[in-house]
């Protein structure tokens, strides 16, 4: 269940500048959530503010630069405001194989997907506990489930925020907070383009089926974490393909993947 609406306390969403992020903020905000977001991009964060009125704060902030981080709860302390509902949605990927990567690139990845959960988490559950009450949602992916040929750091990372979110639950069974990893599958917005793939040959690697707007993906989080859900998959067929990720042997499901995936079928 989430924390009951408080005076000062918030919902902090990270990757709140576009996509997944930008519609967690909205929907959280018709419940009447005050929402702080996070993101880099201080102009899309602040046009974001601008439309959802008095119930959200900007913080602009690098999450792949860990001085920006530890900042973090010191800007929401000066805010006035405690956060009930920790929220970490930012990630990015990279694509291609692994012998061809940017190392720069991979270990910015890795700082975004996996430290940055970690050291929030490590931030802001303490606070959490004490009050007896709040909430976590890490967003993971349908990925999360599996290897990811031709995305193997992106898959890595989604793994690690799904194991590391069903530990954290455990850890936290009667302290009054819970903590659900977020799953979803191929929504449109522009982050596979982000990563070199293009929605085009997403789509044609992809059955039309398991894509869900973003909107829809929000509202399932949501719904989710206020039922008592720890792993919430939105959309029947991502559930299907979750499940079959998981108990498909690896000697058939890496071959099928490997010769699917765009960023290797390119090569």
């Amino acid at each position: 269940m989430l924390p009951a609406a408080s005076h000062n306390g918030v919902v902090l969403i990270t990757g709140a500048s576009s996509g997944i992020g930008a519609e967690l903020a909205r929907e959280f905000a018709s419940r009447g959530r005050h929402v702080v977001l996070v993101a880099r991009r201080a102009e899309k964060l602040r046009e974001l503010a601008e439309s959802l009125g008095s119930a959200a704060d900007v913080l602009a902030t690098d999450l792949s630069n860990a001085d920006d981080r530890a900042a973090l709860p010191g800007r929401v302390t000066e805010l006035g405001l405690v956060v009930d509902i920790l929220v970490n949605n930012a990630g990015l990927s990279t694509s291609g194989p692994i012998a061809a990567s940017d190392p720069a690139a991979e270990l910015n990845l890795i700082e975004v997907d996996v430290a940055a959960v970690a050291d929030l988490c490590s931030r802001f559950v303490p606070g959490m506990v004490s009050r007896g009450r709040g909430a976590v949602l890490n967003v993971a992916s349908v990925g999360a489930f599996g290897p990811v040929p031709g995305q193997a750091a992106y898959g890595a990372a989604k793994a690690f925020v799904l194991s590391y979110t069903q530990a954290l639950g455990q850890e936290l069974h009667g302290t009054g907070v819970v903590a659900a990893t977020l799953c979803p599958g191929p929504v449109k917005t522009g982050f596979g383009e982000t990563a070199g793939i293009s929605d085009e040959d997403a789509q044609a690697a992809l059955p039309k089926p398991m894509w869900i707007d973003a909107d829809e993906v929000a509202r399932a989080a949501v719904d989710g974490l206020n039922s008592g859900r720890t792993v919430i998959v939105p959309g029947v067929f991502n559930r299907i393909g979750a499940a079959a990720y998981q108990h498909l042997p690896r000697r058939l499901l890496l071959p099928i993947l490997g010769r699917s995936h765009p960023a290797l079928k390119k090569r």
